[in-house]
């Protein structure tokens, strides 16, 4: 732009022109001269961008209950252990992702209000987890520190005539379980409950308390010349079973009626077959689902069918699937009913298969406790077995080469011996084989505490915000 400048009178008057984009002036009836045009006004900051709220991850503050539990690991000399979380996406700048990050995503979701479904957990074991005591403390220890979703996956009686109802119907009657655990396979295909209920006559129930959930599934199973199943709710029909009666494993969804509570699922007929209930919340918190078997180990897994286990495990989604296992395997070892090959094989099959059903789902595996034999004929104290140091080091070799995290819960307990203080506690059943008592609330405090710190400890994959909540939202 420049300026042209005519005179007039005496008179000069300025026009701005444009020259090849640079300011100018002209005098016209002079020389034409340049001139430097006033200077711009300064421009308008912008305003500085708002803070970024960088997402920390923290440790849950401490319960009185957890404090007394910590304070009985002290006297117990159960140190606890860290979880080994092996790397598997490595990058130029260090580790991508970790083997429990979809978990620890899941978490965090949770903590900043994000998630949008349950964060389940599956558990799988052996007696100690059917139980469920182990577990129970895990279980409340995440639901104190992000909330919970609910019960999730239940049986419709107990697995044996007795036991606690903690994870059942809360009376049952007219039912015969089967369990992968046996010594020779059922007949029928398992869930990942690895449990089946088969009506032994005509209106076997199992009732449930309600406690304020909005949904639920029943699993069972289309057997021939069986008949249907109803769910029922304080005698509304929720929903009934169409069997066709081709064998296959069949999901049946209901709603609950709000301050339903109880629930009743019958059998029309005998022989009908009850897999599992699914009771949830509809809300964001943790579910965990008890799926452990007495007697079980990675070998008897196996006979888990496939089909079933893929549609029950896309159904519930989980991001951790957790599995503790090993105690069985050493006895067997040492009873020459297993060799360390076979282990490492039936493990590795099981790990991969339960992975390819869950892609999105992170892999825990938690090794054997402490583990003796005697007194007896042969010992006159109490000895450590043989193969369980072996059986832990092979475990752990497996794990961390499929992608799955590892738990050393032998180290934890306090390595060779810890078995015997336990014992001499009084936190030992007299099989010497199942813990009782305050000693199962150590043993789930040393896996949930050890889970929690790896969360912590583990920088989130993106500082900034948030990460990103399941993929996968929960079908209830």
């Amino acid at each position: 732009m420049t300026h042209l400048e005519v005179g007039r009178g005496g008179r000069r008057t300025w026009f701005p022109v444009l020259l090849g984009g640079l300011l100018t002036a002209c005098d016209i009836g002079s020389s034409p001269r340049a001139v430097t045009p006033p200077a711009p006004p300064p421009a308008r900051a912008s305003p500085p961008p708002e803070p970024v709220p960088v997402f920390r991850r923290v440790m849950p503050a401490l319960s009185e209950r957890t404090e007394a539990v910590r304070a009985q690991a002290r006297k117990l000399g159960a140190p606890g252990a860290q979880v080994e979380d092996p790397c598997v996406a490595p990058s130029d700048k260090g580790c991508a992702r970790t083997a429990l990050a979809p978990f620890f995503a899941s978490l965090d979701a949770l903590a900043s209000g994000t998630a949008s479904a349950p964060v389940v957990i599956e558990a799988f074991g052996n007696s100690l987890i059917a139980g469920d005591r182990i577990v129970d403390v895990l279980r409340d220890d995440l639901s104190e520190a992000f909330g919970s979703a609910g019960r999730g996956v239940l049986l419709v009686d107990r697995m044996a005539p007795y036991g606690g109802r903690g994870r059942t119907s809360a009376s049952g009657s007219g039912w015969e379980p089967r369990t992968l655990g046996e010594l020779h396979a059922p007949p029928l295909p398992f869930g990942i409950t690895g449990v089946y209920h088969v009506a032994t006559e005509a209106k076997a129930r199992g009732r449930f308390k309600l406690e304020g959930e909005a949904r639920g599934t029943l699993w069972w199973l289309d057997v021939p010349k069986a008949g249907a199943l109803t769910v029922m709710s304080e005698g509304k029909v929720l929903a009934k079973t169409e069997p066709a009666h081709d064998g296959a494993s069949r999901a049946t969804r209901f709603e609950l009626p709000e301050g339903a509570r109880t629930l009743d699922v019958v059998a029309e007929g005998a022989g009908a077959v009850v897999q599992g209930v699914v009771l949830q919340h509809a809300r964001p918190g943790i579910v965990l689902d008890t799926l452990g078997v007495p007697s079980s180990d990675a070998s008897l897994y196996a006979r888990l069918d496939g089909a079933t286990l893929a549609s029950q495990l896309t159904e519930r989604a989980p991001r951790l699937m957790l599995f503790f296992l090993g105690g069985n395997e050493s006895k067997r070892i040492e009873w020459k009913r297993l060799d360390m090959d076979t282990l490492r094989a039936d493990l590795r099959a099981l790990l991969r298969r339960m992975r390819e059903a869950a892609p999105g789902s992170a892999c825990l595996l938690v090794g054997p406790m402490d583990a003796v034999r005697g007194p007896g004929a042969k010992e006159k104290a109490l000895t450590q077995r043989s193969s369980l140091e072996a059986v832990n080091a092979a475990e752990r070799e497996v794990a961390l080469s499929e992608g799955c995290a590892f738990f050393d819960f032998y180290a934890a307990m306090g390595g060779q011996g810890a078995l015997a203080r336990f014992h001499e506690a009084g936190f030992m059943h007299d099989d010497l084989v199942h813990p009782r008592g305050a000693g199962l609330d150590v043993l789930g405090h040393l896996v949930s505490d050890a889970l929690l710190r790896a969360y912590v400890e583990t920088p989130p994959p993106a500082q900034g915000a948030a990460a990103a909540q399941p993929s996968a939202e929960v079908t209830q």
